[in-house]
């Protein structure tokens, strides 16, 4: 178990002294950030991935209130300009309960105040999800060790810490993955951002020193996957600052549909648009990019363009089954490796799973994880997801390899930008450092910790 520390509980109590009564039980919820491993981008169209939940966390205290407001005090937007507390009635968010797409829009209308959707889309969904009101109020303060745009999931920790926390103060018990899905919903359907369910699950379900392994379709969780003792995973910062709601990122994964509406219609898969979505009758990939083999790929693989003008793609396909996002007219978009990605990179993440759970990991087999990496960050730079940053940690990394305990290093996450994972013998802890204090900004992830399903709340009366 990870404990919530004495101190901890004292920098939340700081940050919110004057918004929080001491004569009143408080509770505070943890979760933690996660460095993705192998599978990235490739959740969202069934992937398997593997994902390590890090030391790094958000914590979020809650107290009921008796004005019907809600507060959200924040230490983790301290990067950010604007103020770091936000206040408003709770009725104004329950108001648009019904209407996630308004909602949306009236809590981010504001950049300067916008971070705080993060806190006040968890009020929401738990008032839509499990039927619960705050009507007299609520305040939540909460303080992150997981920096914002890195690419190692500030988002989902903030999420999850804060639904654990507020779930757990009203009494209403849920499973890891309801906690993971839920979350994804405010981020989804509430911030606005097209992410996947990873982030979430490993934040929520995360076991400490083990990459949780789920398949995505939509959240399955398997045997999370050890790492043996003669392999590290760390996590060097690029200094560019990733985020889920970049255009890059949304351009690919809208793609990344409009290449799997194309080869199911290329099949002649029944399909009808329903309220601007398309409803496939997949008996074959069961709607997932992911459950098309590398093999079977090829036979379609040049029956795609290489790029296509979202409005082309409106006029003969008219939309797609993602319900997130939506194709811009207007955009052009990498069709082709966009859909390719996810294929081979499930194939890769199988693989790399595969050679982990081995009785023996070899120099060899070390390698080929390593080779495994490689393939998959070269894959992002085809999709348009690169950067010169994390290309040239990468780099480096490759360029000193095997003899310096270096077996492999990728991108992570969404992309363009954010954190390298860099595999490699524990001993080249201090080489690591070195690339990361030479090409990035010196911040280098290691340890783990549990998610936040297996940390109880804790209860301050």
């Amino acid at each position: 178990m990870t404990a919530i520390s004495t101190a901890q509980m004292n920098i939340l109590h700081a940050l919110g002294q004057s918004y929080l009564d001491m004569r009143r039980p408080r509770l505070i919820g943890r979760a933690p950030g996660r460095l993705d491993v192998m599978g990235g981008i490739a959740d969202y169209s069934g992937s398997l991935v593997l994902q390590l939940p890090l030391t790094e966390a958000t914590y979020a205290l809650v107290q009921p209130r008796c004005d019907g407001q809600v507060v959200v005090v924040s230490g983790a937007v301290t990067d950010l300009s604007g103020p770091n507390i936000v206040e408003m009635p709770i009725a104004e968010i329950y108001r648009y309960l019904a209407d996630t797409t308004a909602l949306h829009q009236m809590l981010t209308v504001n950049p300067d105040t916008a971070w705080a959707s993060y806190l006040l889309g968890v009020v929401a969904i738990v008032a839509r999800q499990a039927n619960v009101f705050l009507y007299d109020g609520i305040t939540i303060v909460i303080d992150s060790q997981v920096p914002l745009g890195k690419g190692v999931s500030s988002s989902a920790a903030i999420e999850v810490a804060t639904m654990r926390a507020l779930l757990a103060l009203v009494g209403h018990e849920i499973d890891g993955r309801t906690l993971a899905m839920w979350s994804q919903m405010v981020e989804n359907h509430i911030v606005g951002a097209p992410c996947g369910i990873m982030d979430q699950m490993t934040s929520a379900c995360g076991v400490a020193n083990q990459l949780l392994a789920l398949r995505c379709q939509p959240a399955e969780l398997l045997e999370p996957v050890a790492l043996p003792d003669s392999i590290q995973v760390w996590g060097i910062d690029s200094g560019v600052r990733h985020a889920v709601t970049g255009a890059d990122y949304t351009t690919v994964r809208v793609a990344a549909f409009m290449g799997y509406r194309m080869l199911t219609s290329l099949l002649g898969m029944p399909t009808t648009i329903v309220d601007g979505v398309a409803k496939i009758d997949d008996s074959r990939w069961h709607g997932y990019l992911a459950n098309i083999t590398p093999s079977e790929f090829m036979q379609y693989y040049a029956q795609l363009p290489n790029h296509l003008d979202g409005g082309s793609f409106i006029r003969h396909y008219q939309a797609t089954h993602d319900t997130v996002t939506h194709v811009n007219p207007h955009q052009n978009y990498p069709v082709r490796q966009a859909t390719a990605h996810p294929i081979y990179e499930h194939q890769r993440v199988r693989l790399f799973a595969a050679l982990l759970q081995h009785p023996t990991m070899n120099h060899e087999r070390a390698q080929l994880l390593g080779e495994l990496m490689y393939q998959a960050h070269e894959s992002y730079n085809a999709c348009g997801l690169g950067a010169d940053a994390t290309d040239a940690i990468v780099a480096q990394v490759r360029a000193l390899g095997p003899a310096y305990g270096l077996y492999g290093a990728k991108i992570t996450g969404g992309g363009s930008g954010g954190t390298v994972a860099v595999l490699g013998r524990p001993d080249a802890r201090a080489i690591v450092q070195d690339i990361a204090s030479q090409y990035g900004t010196g911040m280098v992830f290691a340890g783990s910790s549990d998610g936040a399903i297996k940390v109880a709340p804790v209860t301050i009366e």
